[in-house]
């Protein structure tokens, strides 16, 4: 009966160590290193986009708010919309740009860094506040970031 037991613990384990070995892992999630996959010009245009769409649920819980009586309901959801949007924005910088993309050695390596610091802290400040101007600077600092990161700007000159 021992030696039963111990090689079908034997199978059981050679089994499994083959499995965590051949099979893939975490199929659900993309790896955190620069595979090439991802545009970043593309997950700049996202942060674009929600700093848009921040803007425009700030206009609209303004309004919202001004109105009697107040619909509550539509304020918060707006309100939540524009977090969820700054969050979106704070994860891109932080997760994907700074932990994936900018290495320690990039050219302007400390230009790059300061711009990625300013975007999180005007996504913060859209969170904080309903002033406008914050959508303004948090999109200056993405384009800043923008043409330090991609090397060329949109502009017509």
């Amino acid at each position: 009966m021992n030696r039963k037991f111990t090689a079908v613990s034997f199978i059981l384990t050679v089994i499994l160590w083959t499995a965590g070995v051949v099979m893939p892992h975490g199929a659900w999630a993309h790896c955190e290193i620069p595979c090439g996959i991802y545009d970043d010009g593309a997950r700049i245009q996202m942060m674009l986009e929600d700093a848009t769409t921040i803007e425009k649920s700030m206009q609209q819980a303004t309004e919202l708010s001004g109105k009697t009586p107040v619909n509550y309901n539509q304020l918060v959801r707006w309100i939540n919309n524009k977090e969820l949007h700054a969050d979106k924005i704070q994860h891109t910088t932080a997760q994907y740009f700074m932990t994936q993309r900018i290495a320690l050695d990039a050219k302007d390596y400390d230009k790059k860094l300061a711009a990625l610091h300013q975007i999180l802290v005007y996504a913060m400040k859209c969170k904080q506040t309903m002033d406008l101007e914050n959508v303004a600077k948090l999109r200056g600092a993405i384009k800043t970031f923008s043409d330090l990161y991609l090397g060329h700007t949109h502009e017509k000159e």
